[in-house]
């Protein structure tokens, strides 16, 4: 039989252990779990939200901006291939790449077997005339006194004007190799067919010419009065981009210069790769400053206005590449809201794309302040 010291402290032992046992109940009951934990990480408590000024979000009729890469290229209606009629060496190179050049300078000298070989044929065919032109006169002579027949008169005449269709023949070829019927020479003066700057040069001095078929052109003469700027509009933006809307062009050459012109041409094919479309803009380049190759940005402002919400740039704050603004939402709360920011207007204002926000809505004037003033009370 157990002692009564050891029944006490059996029955103390036990009543602790239930008492641990139902303390151990209550808190579990008075423990959330996580779903009933409703914390929002975008809604902030501001001790004295008077000390942030608010801004409303307004809405504005806008022309759609859009920017695009390109570069500066010759107008190809005012640009000439020159090429060679004729194979041959060079024996005198007299321009350059990016030289100017008149209408009629010379180009270059070419030795041309070919040259020669069509002097050796209108000369052929120069004799060959002549003698069928005596021959037709006897024959007109003697078929007058009765002592040539008719059939042979008529030879004799055939005979004639199958030598000057010969004889045609051989000037134009001579010609169009760049010889002079004149001054008989084998060496062809290739001239500049119009006034412009050269633009691409393939040959070089003492070089073989091939012949035309097989043979890149010699130069590009270029008139650069005016010229084009060609960018790449990707597809997903082509609707916003209209033929005769405005564009403005900036180059890095001229940073603080800005041209002016208009959409004269959208490519009907888009570039297979690139997913996008040739713009063209057409430029006056009086003054010569504009050369082929240079880089451009194309800003396009569209005719057709659209509805667009709008807020002070200084209420979009970027952080981790993406935009963000505070909306208000009650007496000292505000929410952290993603947008999407596009053009700003010249009196300081953001245009938005996307977003949670409606007109009328109020979000902090300075977004960057206010998030540095929460950062500091945590």
């Amino acid at each position: 039989m157990m002692n009564k010291p050891h029944h006490r402290t059996a029955i103390s032992l036990l009543l602790s252990l239930l008492l641990l046992a139902v303390a151990c109940s209550d808190n579990t009951k008075a423990a959330p779990t996580k779903a009933e934990v409703t914390l929002d990480p975008d809604l902030y408590n501001v001790d004295h939200p008077e000390l942030f000024k608010l801004a409303k979000v307004e809405t504005r009729e806008l022309p759609t901006v859009l920017t695009a890469n390109g570069s500066v290229t010759p107008d190809v209606n005012r640009t000439i291939h020159v090429t060679s009629q004729g194979s041959g060496r060079v024996v005198d190179l007299r321009v350059k790449l990016g030289d100017s050049v008149t209408k009629g300078q010379a180009l270059l000298s070419i030795y041309s077997a070919d040259l020669a070989g069509a002097f050796s044929d209108y000369q052929k065919a120069v004799a060959d005339e002549h003698l069928a032109k005596k021959g037709l006169e006897r024959a007109e002579l003697l078929n007058s006194h009765g002592a040539l027949a008719q059939k042979d008169l008529e030879v004799a005449q055939d005979t004639e004007d199958k030598a000057k269709v010969d004889l045609q023949n051989a000037e134009h070829h001579l010609r169009l190799l760049g010889g002079d019927p004149a001054h008989p020479d084998s060496v062809i003066e290739l001239r500049a067919p119009v006034a412009g700057t050269i633009v691409e040069q393939n040959v070089a001095g003492f070089e073989g010419i091939k012949s035309l078929d097989n043979s890149p052109n010699l130069f590009t003469i270029a008139d650069l009065s005016e010229v084009w700027v060609v960018c790449d509009v990707y597809e997903n933006d082509l609707g916003d981009v209209q033929v005769g809307d405005p564009a403005d062009i900036s180059l890095n050459a001229y940073p603080n210069k800005l041209y002016h012109g208009a959409v004269a041409d959208i490519s009907r094919v888009l570039d297979p790769n690139l997913r996008s479309a040739k713009v063209r803009i057409v430029l006056v380049n009086s003054d010569g400053a504009l050369r082929p190759n240079m880089y451009a940005v194309a800003t396009f402002r569209s005719r057709k206005l659209q509805s667009r919400l709008v807020v002070p740039a200084t209420a979009v704050m970027r952080l981790h590449d993406k935009d963000w603004v505070f909306r208000k939402e009650g007496q000292n709360q505000f929410r952290k809201i993603e947008v999407r920011s596009a053009n700003a207007t010249p009196d300081g204002f953001q245009e938005l794309r996307d977003g949670a926000l409606k007109s009328g809505d109020e979000v902090a004037a300075n977004a960057l302040e206010l998030s540095s003033a929460m950062a500091e009370s945590k």
